[in-house]
């Protein structure tokens, strides 16, 4: 056992990352009974719709499992009550201050984990008092770190500044990229993209399509005014870049932006107006296939990249 199986009593150190509109109870139930951890993602979700989430994934699974909550959202209050009242016992923050829900969270013997893009943030979830930090790089799909610090780099950096147990993410979906990661000093691993082109996702089945489909280079960071997102290169996305020829302000980017068009690209199907959040490991997925699969493929390569890696 290492620090990430000890700390969460699951069999392998690979968390599923909690996705808006793709981690749903169907997803982190598969995952966790796999032998990971899955992670329901808050942030798509109404309060009432988490509530239900959680119950079901309560009734698919016996394995520990968490949520993920990112803290910009809004209904933060009633979510975390959810979460309290429906007996979780693991909570993924990100996109906000740790120290702000992290002590309430302990105090009802819940384990916290917090997303971090760089070492000063990681340091400061460390003082907030979680339990472990995830360090996403900037090839990681979705909203993403303004330092722009690659997985390559930034695991190493923030290894050496905390003593917390270390997850790694952004660009892993492989049991080599999983290796990797541990060389370079994580305890565990989680990935987002592997997971969304799963059978369990519930994205839509045009945007799992779409992400076998990827190339190398077809993703890219954009908004950084509003949050910094690696989507994928769309009509949405170009009508973006051109907005940006004609010097926007930040309610210009709002504005094209509007409401709900996460959910309609990646939930909905939209392939031409919908945001489509993935990270550049894309090129590298190349089937959509059940979670178990996944984690089978995964573990199995990790260890024989073990051997290829002792032999050089």
């Amino acid at each position: 056992m290492n620090k990430i199986t000890s700390l969460f009593k699951i069999q392998y150190p690979i968390i599923q990352g909690g996705m808006i509109w793709n981690s749903g109870y169907k997803l982190a139930s598969a995952v966790s009974n796999a032998g990971g951890l899955g992670l329901i993602g808050a942030g798509s979700m109404y309060p009432d719709v988490l509530r239900e989430h959680i119950q079901k994934c309560q009734k698919t699974t016996d394995k520990p499992f968490g949520v993920n909550v990112p803290m910009l959202y809004p209904n933060i209050e009633e979510i975390m009550k959810i979460i309290v009242e429906e007996g979780v016992k693991i909570v993924f923050t990100s996109a906000g201050n740790p120290k702000i829900w992290t002590s309430f969270l302990k105090e009802k013997g819940i384990t916290v984990v917090h997303v971090v893009s760089s070492s000063k943030f990681a340091l400061r979830a460390q003082e907030a008092g979680v339990d472990a930090v995830v360090a996403e790089g900037f090839e990681a799909g979705g909203h993403n770190g303004r330092e722009e610090t690659t997985t390559l780099t930034l695991i190493p950096m923030v290894k050496s500044a905390i003593a917390i147990p270390l997850i790694a993410a952004g660009g892993i979906a492989t049991g080599k990229g999983m290796l990797a990661a541990m060389v370079l000093g994580a305890d565990g691993v989680q990935l987002g993209s592997r997971f969304a082109a799963s059978v369990e996702s519930s994205a839509h089945d045009s945007f799992k399509q779409k992400i076998v489909e990827m190339e190398e280079g077809e993703t890219h960071v954009t908004l950084k005014e509003l949050a910094p997102v690696r989507l994928i290169k769309n009509k949405f996305f170009h009508d973006i870049q051109e907005l940006y020829t004609k010097s926007p302000t930040v309610d210009d980017l709002k504005t094209l932006l509007g409401r709900a068009r996460a959910k309609r690209g990646m939930f909905e199907g939209d392939l031409v107006e919908g945001e489509l959040e993935i990270g550049q490991i894309a090129g590298l997925i190349n089937e959509i296939k059940p979670a178990q699969e996944i984690i089978t493929d995964i573990i199995t390569e990790f260890e024989s990249a073990k051997k290829e890696v002792a032999a050089l």
